[in-house]
Order: C-alpha cells, then structure tokens, then sequence
C-alpha cells in the first residue's frame, strides 16, 4: 500500500526528532532546477507569485538564495526528516512522534508526501525549510507550471514501487493529487472523504478534513491495514464508514 499526502506550509524544525533515520530525497535533480528558477525571483517577484506578505517573500527569499540540498545520507546540516518538518494538520492527526520504532520502517515505506518543490518525499528524506505550493504557476524547462512539470515524472516513479494490485489510498488535497497522472497510476486507487453533519448536511470542512487525514495514515500503521474492507473499519474520533455516500473508489466517512 502506498498512502499520498500534501505537505504543510507550516514547519517545525525545533522539536526534538525521536529518531536518527534519514534518507534523501529521491528527486534532488529536478528539485534543484526548481530551486535555479525560484533563485532568479525577486522579493517583489514572490510576493506576486505566491500571494504572500513581503515577510515571508523576504524569508523565502533567503531560503532559496542559499538551499544547497542534501549531499548525502549522513549530511544533517539544516536538515530535518519531511514527516517532523510538517507541522500542519494532517501531521497533528497522525502524530508521528509517538509512533513506534517498530513502525517507523513501515512508515517510510507506505507514506508519501507530495511537494511542489520535490515531487514526492519518503517521511525520512532529508529536507531544508521551503514554501512552494503545487498551484505555483512557475515555468521550468518546457513546463509552465509545476503539474506539467511533475506529472509526467510522479506517476512513473510510483510504478515503480507498486504492484499491480496494491492499494494507493489518496489522503492529499485536490491541489497536490492533480500532479499524478491517474490514467497511468498502477494499482487500486482509493480517495477517502471526511464529512460533517451541520444543520442537516454533510458537509466537508477543511480543519476537520486535514486532520482525518493524518488520523487515517496513523489507523492504517497501527492497524496494519492492507484492503478497502479493513480500511472500511476506520472509526477514530466518531468517524465511521458511510455506505450510502461512497461511490465508486470514493470512501465517505462521517460524524
């Protein structure tokens, strides 16, 4: 099984990481001709492109100005693994920190977490703190924006690690999934969907939905969920499975 995730804008690089596991990100190649585009922007020229105060677009600035990417395994200067340096909501549900060692190998192997700037990161690769979110419309090469850019790269790569009949289970955001090639992805796609009942409605809210997310990757590696009817079983935090609602490769779950 392979679970996709979005990143975070927030970051936390100061919490004590409990494990010294690192790996490298897989895509350092594109990701530094992402980075040479990125360095040819102004302050101004971020502000604009990324609809950002002049705050950040001075600290991102910076950031790329001076991103040298990790050179080896063992080069842990500036750097810290993907899935401790995320610090948005999807990353409080599952809660990463308190996982066991045991698990860890497991979460290296299932998790993915999709990125504008690196493609695709496994939990342990080594990343530096970074903002590029996959909507950027930013041209590199011959791509005038990121998803031309990673789309034909993503769902290629991924093939490579699945089996044909393993379950992909989608817990990104629209904006992140759109970077993968569906009509070339292997496997069996699931998208689970998290929904509210408010005033008579379901309804999908996004604090709530992130956090299932991120509830849902930790279910899957305590649980040591391998098909759809064990995924099906999912009901933490008053969320069950919806019959009546899931269709297709859609799972709704409701509270």
């Amino acid at each position: 099984m392979k679970i996709l995730i979005s990143p975070a804008k927030s970051l936390d690089y100061t919490t004590e990481i409990p494990t010294t596991t690192i790996s490298k990100p897989i895509f350092l190649k594109e990701a530094k001709k992402i980075n040479n585009e990125l360095k040819s922007k102004t302050p101004m020229d971020l502000m604009d492109l990324m609809k950002i105060s002049s705050t950040l677009a001075d600290l991102n600035w910076n950031r790329n100005q001076h991103r040298h990417f990790v050179q080896s395994d063992n080069d842990q200067s500036d750097f810290r693994q993907a899935i401790y340096a995320f610090n948005g909501d999807v990353y409080v549900g599952l809660d990463a920190y308190s996982l066991k060692d045991s698990q860890l190998e497991d979460l290296q192997s299932r998790v993915r977490i999709l990125s504008g700037l690196y493609g695709y990161l496994r939990p342990f690769d080594a990343i530096e703190p970074y903002r590029l979110e996959m909507g950027t419309k930013l041209p590199v090469d011959q791509a005038s924006n990121l998803y031309e850019f990673w789309k034909p790269i993503l769902a290629n790569s991924l093939n490579k690690e699945l089996k044909s009949s393993e379950l992909v289970v989608n817990l990104a955001s629209n904006e992140y999934f759109s970077s993968i090639d569906t009509k070339v992805l292997k496997g069996q796609l699931v998208i689970p969907e998290f929904k509210e009942l408010r005033d008579g409605k379901l309804k999908t809210i996004s604090f709530y939905a992130k956090k299932a997310r991120g509830m849902m990757v930790r279910y899957i590696l305590d649980k040591k969920v391998e098909s759809v009817d064990d995924l099906k079983k999912f009901n933490v935090d008053g969320y069950g499975f919806c019959e009546a609602e899931s269709k297709g490769n859609k799972l709704v779950f409701t509270r």
